[in-house]
């Protein structure tokens, strides 16, 4: 299920609008806002938006901190953690892509909560929630903006509220299996050409099969480099025969 978002007493209506527009990218629509500041269309949260103006935004849900907790599995968000379990307020905690997995099993509704500009979300409200995820960060600067974290959380969160991406299949577009063998052939023959030891001949292979295998080149690129690496074998040969005809006389 789609989560909500929540940010607790937000100061700065801008990034109301900021989250508001990551929502929108990442295939979310349930804001609620506690104890938000005023604005109205021609405010900096609107101006922030983008295309979430139309929608997100303008259908938040004013709620309490209270609702929140009674009505939803809480996740608080905080860059800020306890180090081991005797400090257990924040901790454990989870990553953002860590918490993507494990809601893909919660079919309760869920809410991410971020707290305020300043200092976040506060112990007590951390101790009342169900859990807590935290984005890592540099351990001597891990404060990100809010309109930065919660970006990055619900990028992380995407698997479970984007269907559809504006990115093409790149893993449709690999190259056929036959088609990269034929181009393992045709460079196994310009080694051979060029005079490569033979006991080098499958190391070198086994080199170049790894490097292709974790590259995963597309039928283009194939077919590219297959036709390069046939033009010069042809080159090779031809170069080499004036010589094989001279050693003859």
């Amino acid at each position: 299920m789609k989560p909500a978002v929540a940010i607790v007493e937000p100061k700065t209506p801008g990034n109301i609008g900021t989250i508001a527009r990551a929502m929108k990218n990442f295939g979310m629509d349930d804001l609620k806002l506690v104890n938000p500041p005023e604005f109205g269309r021609d405010s900096e949260a609107y101006g922030f938006a983008g295309q979430a103006r139309e929608d997100v935004l303008p259908n938040y849900d004013e709620v309490t901190f209270d609702e929140l907790v009674e009505n939803y599995h809480t996740v608080g968000m905080t860059a800020t953690t306890n180090e081991d379990a005797s400090h257990h307020v924040r901790f454990p905690f989870k990553t953002p892509r860590e918490l993507a997995e494990s809601l893909q099993d919660v079919t309760t509704d869920t809410v991410l909560i971020f707290g305020r500009e300043a200092n976040g979300l506060t112990n007590e409200e951390l101790s009342r929630i169900d859990e807590v995820c935290s984005i890592p960060a540099s351990a001597s600067y891990p404060a990100l903006n809010l309109g930065q974290a919660a970006t990055v959380t619900l990028y992380e969160l995407r698997t479970l509220t984007v269907e559809e991406t504006q990115l093409p299949d790149v893993s449709r577009e690999r190259a056929d299996e036959a088609e990269i063998e034929g181009f393992y052939g045709a460079f196994s023959d310009l080694l051979e050409t060029v005079g490569q030891p033979t006991e080098k001949h499958e190391k070198n292979m086994r080199m170049i099969r790894r490097v292709f295998g974790r590259a995963h080149p597309t039928g283009r690129e194939i077919a590219t480099l297959r036709g390069i690496v046939r033009r010069a074998n042809q080159r090779a040969s031809a170069s080499d025969t004036p010589r094989a005809s001279r050693n003859d006389k």
